[in-house]
């Protein structure tokens, strides 16, 4: 018992309470802003409360996972890397909900999530895995062939599944880490001129012309008119609710909201927008992107290749989440279904946005070669 309280005083001295502290702040913020929705009738006290049970489960979450070595997470890849996969091919059965054509949600009978949020975090600790053994080599030809088949894998099977967000996720924390990993320039250089090709031929012969208007109506006032009450209603009445709030919003009690849909989800940021105006959009962006550098921040304190991509991987996820999410709200992107980490609703996503940092906690706190909780070290 007294080596167990020691380690833990141990493991809790060391643990990152800064970065625990920006999630918990962001954090608390949301509650405030989900349970305005709440008094405000966007949402049910069903959902409030799923919020903050979500809230409180994913923190201890994060500091538990942080207590296993994340040499060991990642050497174990194959005890939940098939369970992850597995619950992403069941979209693929009865247990599939489709909406608005994504095949995203399993309904369990006792619970519905998306299993995509489980597997980014799996995925990002299996490609630190397989970079990491790589090491110096990742620029060996058929070592780079069968590393691009691992970060390509699951983005097919997420966009084949309709679920385009998410697939871009994937995609983005790939690049990433493998621009971190010293992937040769060389590869750069062929990806940069293949890519025009690319984009023409995922335009004219992958993307449905429903995915075309959502690019080309960025560009076009007059379809953006014609469109307003169709597929460009959203981000329509997103702008017309961030600039009803002007420099300080409308405050949380007002008689003239604007309607938005999903305002409570993708869209919160417009909700932000139209009750705290723009001082509370600009500290929503500071404090997210405060979150963003503080993990590339430990990314570079890594004192090995393995917890750098971890820390990259998770870094990258977070920072597509936020550029997406917020540049689809101001119309600077078209539309693609992603949450604002640690404030749109949803049980899943916050429970699963403080999963990952789990791994970037176990980091600093795992350095020396030890006694710990759930293994002993030998030399």
């Amino acid at each position: 018992m007294k080596t167990v309280l020691k380690w833990l005083g141990g493991y809790f001295k060391k643990l990152d309470w800064i970065l625990l502290a920006i999630c918990g702040a962001i954090t608390a913020f949301d509650i405030v802003i989900v349970n305005s929705l709440y008094e405000n009738n966007y949402i049910g006290f069903g959902d409030l409360q799923t919020q903050i049970f979500a809230a409180v489960i994913g923190f201890f979450a994060a500091i538990i996972i942080g207590m296993i070595d994340y040499k060991k997470m990642a050497k174990y890849w194959y005890v939940y890397a098939p369970a992850a996969l597995l619950l992403q091919l069941l979209l693929f059965t009865p247990l599939g909900i489709k909406r608005d054509d994504d095949l995203a949600w399993l309904d369990l009978g006792f619970i519905s999530f998306q299993p995509a949020e489980i597997l980014k975090i799996v995925y990002i600790l299996t490609l630190a895995a397989h970079i990491y053994k790589l090491g110096d080599k990742i620029n060996s030809f058929p070592r780079l062939i069968l590393l691009c088949i691992h970060g390509f894998g699951p983005f097919l099977l997420v966009l084949f599944q309709g679920d385009a967000g998410s697939a871009l996720v994937f995609l983005f924390v790939f690049l990433c880490m493998l621009f971190a990993a010293g992937i040769s320039w060389k590869y750069i250089l062929v990806a940069l001129v293949g890519a025009p090709a690319a984009i023409y031929v995922a335009w004219n012969y992958i993307m449905e012309d429903h995915h075309k208007a959502r690019f080309l109506i960025l560009f076009d006032e007059e379809m953006q008119e014609a469109e307003k009450l169709d597929i460009y209603m959203q981000q329509y009445q997103a702008k017309i609710a961030m600039g009803s709030g002007q420099l300080k919003g409308l405050g949380f009690d007002s008689d003239s909201y604007t309607y938005v849909p999903e305002i409570y989800n993708d869209f919160i940021f417009s909700y932000i927008g139209m009750t705290l105006g723009f001082i509370g959009c600009m500290a929503v962006v500071v404090a997210l992107a405060v979150l963003c550098l503080k993990l590339l921040s430990n990314a570079s304190a890594s004192q090995d290749l393995l917890g750098k991509m971890i820390c990259i991987g998770v870094f990258a996820m977070m920072t597509f989440h936020c550029i997406i999410n917020i540049g689809v709200v101001v119309s600077a992107i078209p539309v693609i279904g992603i949450t604002l980490p640690f404030i749109s609703t949803g049980g899943t996503s916050m429970i699963m946005m403080y999963a990952s940092i789990g791994p970037v906690l176990s980091i600093p706190t795992h350095k020396e070669k030890k006694r710990h909780m759930f293994y002993e070290e030998k030399d």
